[in-house]
């Protein structure tokens, strides 16, 4: 006997094959059965008029530590998200050793996470023991090895650093983690050399071909082009799979630019490199308040960077850098989150309109704000168009990445006002822009959100709904799957996710979250 029968759904199996009316037999973790037969069940769920698809994998995740504090990922679960790729921009939980564990002391502290660790082994068991909703994979994180062995120096390896972060790259593989991230706007990866990553890269490729390097590349708007052209480089010289993290077109002036952007990624493809992107439904991009500054800045770490924003001399060259910013640009930047409960006034504001408030010029403002909360601010930055969103979104070798944490809609992890991304993408992307836009019809769609990113960071046995493969399933209304959440209000739930299976489990029932802690750490 099944433990559950899902019978008459419109079965769309990830594969890009045409919808089918068909049952579907879970056993245990697994897919037992897919056929018209109607095999007894302990549970029967009559899915007529309803899609049925695996669960989808969101292969842009910031989860590492708020899994930690609350393993329940209610945000991430709504969406009908049963698996996160994690470590991206730079950023993993482990190695974390010298300067780059010093630094996650304040995440932590912030979090109130008492657990401490150094390799991802330490880290993985710490994270079942607390229990998660959703399988969790990992890259990791250039700027983890980088600022274990060197710190935030703004400097090249030498020889020994080089082979010291090879070491640790290789016993970050071996306990599984599934490839490289780098964050090369962030310290301290702002400080590395081409040549770098793809030594780097030559070492990961010696351990399995099948390896990827994902990338924040080095800009996204001026010189989106040469960053492009880098990512493309380093997959050359290696021979690594390149991936490209939330490819975009920053800033009015260079909205132009994303068919040349396009152009670069297809040649490469066609010259024989596999090359692979991200993107979120949405035109604002999140990240931290500080990533507008000059990386001169960040050298030496926090405390280095706090010197020099109460530096006068420094102050001044900061600002110096934003003349010719109009009240557009600040106008478009948001706060997103503080750490302070003084200042939470200002989360949903623009700096525009804070430094009003304040009787301070924008600039000023930024600068008052970074030193009062050391740093510690998140900010959204309204930068890109409809347009070019559908032109990225539309490529075969997209995938969806929401580029958020896993959030809860109480608890520890309510706090802010974040991006809806975390809230609301997969439901945007097929409610808004495939079923409602119709950029391409529903079996790519849940292709490209459930095999292909299952494929393109080696998650065996998942991303296709296959006898046999594990049973992460998400079962939607597709006449009204949307997401709610909005800038002002991101903490709402999406519309048309009616079920929910996390390795044969039923984690949503009839859209309620049951509390199932059934995630796994895929290594």
């Amino acid at each position: 006997m099944l433990d559950y029968l899902i019978k008459n759904g419109i079965l769309v199996d990830g594969s890009g094959l045409k919808p089918i009316e068909t049952n579907i037999g879970i056993s245990g973790d697994r897919v037992a059965y897919i056929g018209k037969n109607e095999i007894r069940a302990e549970n029967v769920i009559d899915a007529k008029g309803l899609v049925v698809s695996p669960g989808f994998i969101d292969t842009h995740g910031h989860s590492e530590f708020t899994l930690l504090v609350d393993g329940r990922a209610e945000g991430k679960l709504s969406q009908g998200i049963t698996t996160e790729i994690n470590g991206n921009c730079g950023l993993s939980a482990a190695p974390l050793y010298g300067k780059a564990f010093e630094q996650r002391e304040s995440d932590l502290n912030e979090l109130l996470i008492k657990e401490r660790w150094s390799g991802f082994r330490e880290y993985f068991d710490i994270l079942k023991k607390r229990g998660l909703a959703i399988n969790f994979a990992t890259l990791c994180g250039h700027g983890n090895l980088r600022a274990s062995v060197m710190g935030y120096k703004d400097t090249a390896p030498d020889e020994k650093s080089l082979n010291k972060m090879k070491e640790l790259l290789s016993e970050a593989i071996k306990q599984g983690a599934k490839g490289i991230s780098t964050g090369l706007i962030y310290p301290p990866g702002v400080y590395s050399t081409t040549e770098e990553l793809i030594e780097l890269c030559l070492s990961l490729v010696s351990h399995h071909p099948s390896l990827i390097y994902a990338s924040h590349m080095r800009n996204e708007g001026d010189n989106l082009i040469e960053a492009i052209s880098e990512v493309v480089r380093i997959g050359k010289e290696s021979g690594v799979n390149v991936h490209i993290s939330h490819i975009k077109t920053m800033g009015e002036q260079n909205w132009h630019k994303a068919d040349r952007a396009i152009e670069v990624m297809e040649n490469a493809r066609k010259s024989g490199i596999t090359l692979t992107c991200d993107r979120y439904p949405y035109i604002a991009a999140s990240t931290d308040l500080d990533s507008v500054l000059p990386p001169w800045v960040y050298e030496g770490g926090i405390k280095e960077e706090l010197k020099r924003l109460k530096d006068k001399d420094a102050a001044w060259k900061i600002k110096a850098g934003f003349e010719h910013a109009d009240d557009r640009y600040w106008q478009g930047i948001y706060v997103s989150s503080v750490t302070k409960s003084i200042n939470k006034w200002m989360e949903g504001n623009s700096l525009f309109d804070i430094a009003l408030k304040t009787g301070r010029s924008p600039v000023d403002t930024l600068l008052d704000i970074l030193i009062d909360e050391r740093t510690r601010v998140g900010a959204i930055f309204f930068s890109m168009n409809e347009d070019n969103l559908i032109k990225f979104l539309s490529l075969p070798y997209t995938m969806i990445g929401s580029d958020s944490s896993a959030r809860s809609y109480s608890g520890p992890t309510y706090k802010g006002i974040p991006h809806p991304r975390g809230f609301g993408s997969f439901p945007a992307f097929i409610g808004r822009y495939v079923r409602d836009k119709g950029i391409m019809n529903l079996s790519e769609a849940i292709r490209k959100t459930t095999s292909l990113p299952a494929l393109t960071f080696g998650l065996n046995n998942r991303g296709i709904l296959r006898e046999g493969f594990y049973a992460d399933i998400v079962v939607f209304d597709y006449e009204r799957i949307i997401d709610r959440a909005t800038f002002k209000e991101p903490y709402a739930k999406p519309e048309g996710i009616i079920y929910v299976f996390v390795n044969g489990s039923l984690v949503l029932k009839e859209g309620r979250l049951t509390g199932g802690l059934e995630g796994r750490v895929l290594r």
